[in-house]
């Protein structure tokens, strides 16, 4: 073993009660920071869902939507107008908005219902735990996801309920199409969506334009712009742009969970560089023998910011055991906690040059040292 790193290591399990202090701030923070950032992916891709399992190219939508739960309506003439751009293979209608849940024991829930067309481009659920997509021909027939069975009050496929003071029949189950708003989402066919949201039989909250292959995405969106004046027209990617922009940064949950990440940072940091000034300064007499001998001040660098990072190495293994367990434990909750190879990679870095920045007031403090002290003792 390198002798740096046998000083390195001596340094830092000589006081181990100090040693585990530092650990266990490391770890908090981590786990704090994980916690955070987790949930911001997690409620990023949970407020785009529905726009990433659509086949759209293009989304037509009213002027001025700010997100895909922001229910405003177009006339249903408009899509004959869209199809009849060059390029337009299809435009199918999508109906979304809030009702009622009547429960078999009276009592009433909101749903967001999402009504398209079973066939074709249409927006249909996914993920089928049970049940089939032709299923939800049959009049009254809706398909929900398993995880909202007790909150709408049924057990599986064929049990009943009402919306709207109509009657509705589970005839699909889906598993895992939760909405970050945690009011359920309830899947029909696009005429029946209207009935159960109150919609008139003319109008629509969206149409999804699935452009024909071979031909120019820009080129049939400009033609769509000029058919349709009163309209926005938006790619996938746009859409999902300005939905996480609305969800993140205009209501704030994303300036909260970024401040939630940063003080775990500041947190973590400050245990550190507490612990290893104060591990430092119980051997400044050692150090000042270190450069009393000619050690330079690049050695004594490096032995100090090894320490910082043997304490970030053991800090992170066991930040990322406890970070697994939660992440397990909020897989199926209404917003999981998310962590990916490219996360834990960046959460990596971060101990790291968390534990290396608070390494910095430990190097100062040596380097103040005067190597006579040694001789005067």
């Amino acid at each position: 073993m390198p002798l740096k790193f046998r000083l390195a290591y001596r340094n830092l399990f000589h006081d181990r009660l100090r040693f585990i202090a530092t650990i266990v701030g490391i770890i908090f923070s981590i786990v704090l920071v994980t916690v955070q950032m987790g949930l911001y992916v997690g409620f990023r891709r949970m407020v785009t869902t529905m726009i990433d399992h659509s086949s759209a190219d293009l989304w037509i939508m009213p002027a001025g939507t700010k997100c895909f739960e922001d229910p405003s309506l177009l006339d249903d003439r408009q899509r004959f107008r869209a199809l009849a751009v060059e390029g337009v293979a299809d435009a199918a209608p999508l109906v979304i908005g809030y009702a009622q849940w009547r429960l078999p024991s009276g009592t009433t829930t909101p749903v967001f219902v999402v009504g398209s067309e079973l066939r074709g481009s249409g927006l249909r659920p996914w993920n089928l735990a049970g049940g089939r997509i032709d299923d939800l021909t049959v009049p009254g027939a809706v398909a929900i996801d398993q995880s909202y069975f007790e909150r709408l009050g049924v057990s599986g496929i064929g049990d009943s309920a009402e919306i709207r003071d109509q009657k509705v029949q589970v005839m699909a189950v889906t598993k895992g199409i939760r909405s970050f708003t945690t009011t359920p989402y309830v899947f029909a066919g696009v005429d029946r969506a209207r009935s159960y949201t109150g919609m008139a039989a003319n109008k629509v909250s969206y149409f999804l334009v699935r452009v024909a292959p071979g031909s120019d995405v820009g080129r049939v969106r400009r033609q769509l712009r000029d058919g349709l004046p009163d309209v926005e027209i938006l790619t996938a990617a746009e859409f999902r742009s300005r939905s996480r922009s609305f969800w993140l940064f205009g209501t704030g949950a994303g300036a909260a969970l970024f401040a939630g990440a940063l003080l775990g940072f500041i947190v973590g940091t400050v245990i550190v560089a507490q612990t290893l000034y104060s591990s430092t300064k119980d051997h400044l007499s050692e150090f000042a023998t270190l450069r009393a001998i000619g050690s330079s001040g690049a050695y004594i660098y490096l032995v100090i910011i090894l320490q910082a990072l043997l304490s970030a190495v053991i800090g992170f293994c066991g930040a990322v055991a406890i970070s697994s367990v939660v992440v397990g434990m909020t897989a199926d909750s209404a917003l999981p906690i998310v962590m990916t190879p490219t996360m834990a990679l960046a959460l990596f870095l971060l101990t790291g040059v968390m534990c290396v920045a608070s390494a910095i007031a430990a190097i100062v403090q040596v380097m103040r040292i005067d190597p006579t002290t040694v001789l005067a003792r």
